[in-house]
């Protein structure tokens, strides 16, 4: 996970933009009545799939517990389930929270999503003192037992995560590290064989950040992953959906009109497409806590917008649910607020922009 041109960037400038055009203004959001929508049902009349990252928080809170259970309809395994946590003591994999995570989504009704089977980053260090042999024999072994472990379970499998990282040098445009050092893009696609291998009927989804920027970073990772879909499909491998994380921040600042011809020429690549990760970095804007959390939903509104107008959208995950329980708690610290509920888990203005993009979506 990595945390629009015009839209955001005249935004940041000026840290008080009005709202867009169409959008709802800060008052109408506090206007809201105390009863709220659930946001997993007004995205199912919708025709879309909502969900949110979920990690050992949710089982040691219960009140964000049923935050998640109330509005997601899917969750996504935030870090338990990778490479490094389940075998970063040694070869064999501590499944304990894993197993924990599922039975929370099995008894809440919800399906779980595995992230993520492959990535180059955040892997123990035993995995690069192997042999190129000895990590392809450890990518075929891994992928094996987790799928086989909760085999017909999991709602679909990020198989291969942030395979780009242009800064690393590689021809293409590859991420470097353990996986890519020792098979080159090949390991993508040993991976995808070995995970539809292992469960023929799984959904398998490449998952990707940067997309939404304009930045030479996103646009060079944009023509990258256009051509690495061709490949998997040129070779007659299974890929269900395309996931793009959607983390807005100062790295990766929204571009509406090139998100927007990025998102039809990957739907033309008849794939389903997946927001994955999405929340939007406040720190992006200057004035009060209010001011901040108005903007922020304008760019919640805009970007849901433009990926709500392309059919082949039919998922939309944030990267958990309430502030406190993000990730930009860890870097920036709690009073960083990038997602839908606050601290409290009450619903903010980021909140009542996804539920108008989804009424929005369903009227069309």
């Amino acid at each position: 996970m990595i945390v629009r041109r015009d839209v955001l960037k005249g935004l940041a400038a000026s840290g008080a933009a009005a709202c867009l055009p169409g959008r709802p203004s800060p008052s109408a959001a506090a206007a809201a009545p105390a009863e709220i929508a659930r946001i997993g049902a007004v995205a199912e009349k919708a025709g879309i799939t909502f969900g949110t990252a979920f990690d050992r928080s949710a089982l040691d809170n219960p009140d964000y517990a049923r935050l998640i259970a109330t509005h997601a309809r899917v969750l996504t395994t935030d870090y338990s389930l990778k490479f490094g946590p389940l075998r970063g003591d040694g070869l064999t994999a501590d499944f304990t929270w894993t197993d924990r995570m599922m039975d929370f989504g099995e008894k809440a009704g919800i399906p779980v999503r595995g992230h993520a089977l492959i990535w180059n980053e955040g892997n123990p260090t035993w995995l690069a003192k192997l042999s190129s042999e000895r990590r392809a024999y450890w990518l075929d072994r891994h992928i094996t037992e987790v799928m086989d472990r909760y085999w017909g379970r999991m709602h679909s499998w990020d198989v291969v995560n942030e395979p780009f990282w242009p800064g690393h040098g590689h021809k293409g445009g590859f991420r470097g590290g353990p996986w890519f050092d020792a098979m080159g893009p090949d390991y993508i696609y040993r991976a995808f064989a070995r995970a539809h291998r292992v469960e023929p009927n799984a959904r398998l989804v490449l998952n990707e950040a940067f997309t939404e920027a304009a930045t030479p970073l996103g646009l060079e990772v944009r023509q990258n992953l256009l051509r690495l879909v061709d490949e998997i499909k040129s070779r007659g491998l299974r890929l269900d959906a395309v996931g793009l994380q959607g983390h807005i921040r100062d790295m990766n600042p929204f571009d509406p009109d090139g998100w927007r011809k990025f998102l039809g020429e990957l739907a033309a690549r008849d794939v389903e497409i997946w927001i994955t990760e999405m929340d939007v970095d406040d720190r992006l804007f200057k004035g009060t806590t209010a001011e901040r959390d108005a903007r922020c939903a304008e760019v919640w509104r805009a970007m849901l917008d433009i990926a709500l107008d392309q059919p082949k959208v039919t998922t939309v995950i944030t990267w958990e649910l309430a502030d406190r329980f993000s990730s930009y708690v860890d870097e920036y610290g709690p009073t960083t607020r990038p997602l839908l509920f606050d601290e409290h888990l009450k619903p903010k203005p980021s909140y009542h922009a996804v539920i108008a993009a989804l009424e929005a979506r369903r009227r069309r």
